[in-house]
């Protein structure tokens, strides 16, 4: 069991951290790019909340309840960047309302971002497995990747 806990942590972590989610990175980037250091409580909400939308897709898919054509998954998936940033340049100097809009945004295109990565979970997740060690597994390491993303930028 810690095993694989331990095995679905490093997943996450690599999916967040590796070359390949160049698309995570900058999602990250645009979503706390308006932030300063003083602000970290806020950016750190704002990932958890990119992460529980993340989880809430993957667990989804694992189950099929939703599934979603991998061409619209990646034409979504950069739109997300786009749309954040512009929002940032948008909201620039309304602060207040900024913080609620960027955590449901940040919610909603963690959904988007979740679907990248639904095809090859549903896969891995065998349907007898229980699903609760390799989410928990993987959010966390998931997580723990955007923060060090985070303390990076």
């Amino acid at each position: 069991m810690m095993q694989d806990f331990l095995f679905y942590l490093n997943l996450g972590w690599e999916h967040i951290i590796s070359l390949d989610a160049l698309d995570h990175q900058l999602f990250v980037l645009a979503l706390i790019a308006v932030y300063s250091f003083n602000d970290l409580k806020k950016i750190l909400i704002l990932v958890t909340a990119f992460t529980i939308g993340h989880s809430i897709t993957l667990a989804l898919s694992i189950f099929d309840i939703v599934r979603i054509n991998s061409a619209w998954v990646e034409f979504l998936i950069p739109l997300t960047i786009v749309l954040t940033a512009l929002g940032n340049i948008v909201m620039k100097n309304k602060k207040q309302s900024q913080n609620t809009v960027s955590y449901y945004l940040a919610l909603i295109f963690g959904l988007i971002h979740g679907m990248g990565f639904a095809n090859t979970a549903r896969v891995m997740i065998a349907k007898s497995q229980s699903i609760t060690i390799p989410l928990l597994g993987f959010n966390i390491g998931l997580e723990l990747g955007q923060i060090a993303i985070v303390f990076g930028i």
